[in-house]
């Protein structure tokens, strides 16, 4: 089952041409509910304040081990310390799953929503994330004080590969960190949409039980997608 492999070859071609630093795993203080960083308090924001910065969180499920071999942590320009000012930013997280998680329907369609929420439950002190699912927006704000003492991606991708691993479904995780201002970020927020449509209508399938795919709004994604269809009747032939 292929649903989001395309999407991950998207991707993947779109890092491709930039040098990506791999990090060490490396541990940090948590600050859980109480991870608050004001605007006084803030070196800067990743992603900014307004519109005019794209603040990208990407999240896509694949059983190829080709795709995700191991856990892996990359940054694609400069790392929290060399950054001076609002920037763009995207967090992309390619996950690999145990053989079979992708036929499972509903448990399939649980474990993308865990993924999804992943972003959460991870608060570094001094690394505040933020999100607006209405904007489709993911930034976060960075504390000076928190760099003073050596915050890097390397601390809060530990963090979130820890906390991806809670999920027993998981096998691998490839997370990648971008903040270089060349980065087609315009093209990786569509194909960030793309996954969200995906999603979107696994859960519109599982939550139906609709098979007349000409009166269904989602058709184009079950068409283009490769793998829906397959999964869409194979629930709906089950006894």
């Amino acid at each position: 089952m292929k649903l989001y492999d395309e999407v991950i070859t998207a991707i993947d071609q779109l890092c491709r041409p930039f040098p990506a630093a791999p990090l060490p795993e490396a541990p940090w203080q948590e600050a859980g509910r109480e991870n608050l960083v004001f605007r006084q308090d803030m070196a800067y924001e990743l992603g900014g304040s307004g519109q005019s910065f794209f603040a990208l969180g990407a999240t896509a499920v694949t059983e190829d081990a080709s795709f995700v071999p191991r856990d892996e942590l990359l940054c694609i320009g400069p790392d929290l310390s060399g950054i001076h000012r609002d920037t763009h930013y995207a967090r992309i997280a390619l996950v690999r799953v145990k053989p079979g998680t992708m036929t499972q329907g509903s448990a399939l369609y649980d474990a993308v929503k865990k993924l999804e929420f992943v972003r959460y439950h991870v608060s570094p002190q001094g690394f505040m994330i933020r999100v607006s699912r209405i904007n489709g927006r993911e930034s976060a704000r960075v504390s000076r004080e928190a760099l003073n003492r050596g915050l890097s991606f390397s601390h809060v991708g530990t963090m979130m590969l820890r906390q991806f691993h809670k999920n027993p479904s998981i096998q691998a995780v490839r997370l990648i960190f971008v903040t270089d201002p060349g980065f087609p970020f315009q093209e990786l927020q569509a194909l960030t949409r793309q996954t969200e449509s995906i999603t979107k209508a696994l859960d519109h399938i599982l939550s139906t039980g609709m098979t007349d795919c000409g009166t269904c709004k989602l058709q184009p994604i079950c068409d283009q997608v490769e793998g829906m269809k397959e999964l869409h009747f194979g629930l709906a032939n089950r006894p």
